[in-house]
């Protein structure tokens, strides 16, 4: 990283004048990143050679104060976590197919999120309705909803720590619905669990702020963002409004915990376990509700 004459800053890693990219947009200086022989350059005009040095200047301390206190941007990696729940979630669908279809001894039967059952100790139907779906509308907008913020929460926390958020997101806020709006409340889809992923997200991008020791934006913006979303996705004609906001709460809170780790998540053999933890919990509600209904529904 180096400063020099010509009214540029030069670093050769594109990560870095990405992040000295948005550090000026934030401050208002016009600015262009040319890729050249010595690097990536970050020019400005003559006239704002001063602001630009002070603003980097400023930047670059207090990404060095961050790393050696551990709180490093967090650098993501790869996972297919969300596109691998959309594939599971489309291919439940195509097995129980819609809704409509169903009989009252069914799939949505046994497994709904009904409030009358789930008051009445059927706890399990918190978790086996995050797995139906409506119709072929629904299963695909949560199935391209998971692909994107699943995809992100995995990144950063891993997948397996993403699946326990999914799985506790979902349930609690399909539980608190339930409390809240009583019988002859009912719902299914997974939308309570990713709105609890979005909540989850902004958690903790919030708490990387609130702990830097001079934040470039209020810790509050994230969560703003977050309920942003759950405005502009989660209040539709039909939507349960109500498990999308517990959904996102659930994640908020969550978030808080889960920030403490995002910095180093669990192994990779961790995770793998923590993944299959998930979908036992998952298959064993199923256990419970066809137990429940005395037979494997047809669909």
């Amino acid at each position: 990283m180096t400063s020099d004459r010509r009214n540029v800053w030069i670093t050769r890693r594109e990560k870095e004048a990405d992040d000295w990219s948005l550090a000026l947009t934030a401050a208002g200086i016009p600015h262009h990143i040319e890729e050249t022989s010595e690097g990536f350059e970050v020019q400005v005009a003559p006239g704002d050679r001063a602001r630009l040095d002070r603003e980097l200047e400023a930047f670059v301390r207090e990404t060095s104060s961050a790393i050696e206190e551990g709180q490093a941007p967090i650098e993501p990696r790869r996972s297919l976590a969300g596109i691998v729940l959309a594939g599971l979630l489309i291919g439940f669908y195509v097995w129980t197919g819609p809704r409509s279809a169903a009989g009252p001894l069914g799939w949505f039967g046994a497994g709904s999120a009904s409030a009358e059952r789930i008051l009445g100790g059927e706890a399990w139907r918190t978790v086996t309705a995050l797995t139906l779906h409506a119709d072929a509308a629904h299963v695909v907008a949560n199935a391209a909803s998971a692909a994107v913020f699943v995809t992100e929460l995995a990144r950063i926390v891993g997948p397996g720590v993403a699946a326990w958020v999914l799985l506790l997101t979902g349930a609690g806020g399909n539980a608190l619905t339930a409390a809240v709006r009583g019988a002859p409340h009912g719902s299914v889809g997974a939308s309570t669990a990713l709105f609890g992923a979005i909540g989850c997200l902004a958690a903790m991008q919030a708490a990387r702020w609130r702990r830097r020791p001079r934040p470039r934006y209020r810790p509050w913006v994230p969560v703003a963002a977050g309920a942003a979303l759950l405005a502009m996705l989660g209040s539709g004609r039909d939507a349960d409004v109500a498990a999308h906001l517990f959904g996102f709460a659930v994640g908020l809170v969550l978030g808080m915990f889960t920030a403490r780790i995002a910095a180093g998540p669990p192994a990779p053999p961790i995770q793998r376990a923590l993944a299959l933890a998930a979908a036992a919990v998952v298959v064993a509600c199923w256990g419970l509700a066809l137990a429940r209904g005395h037979g494997w529904p047809l669909g």
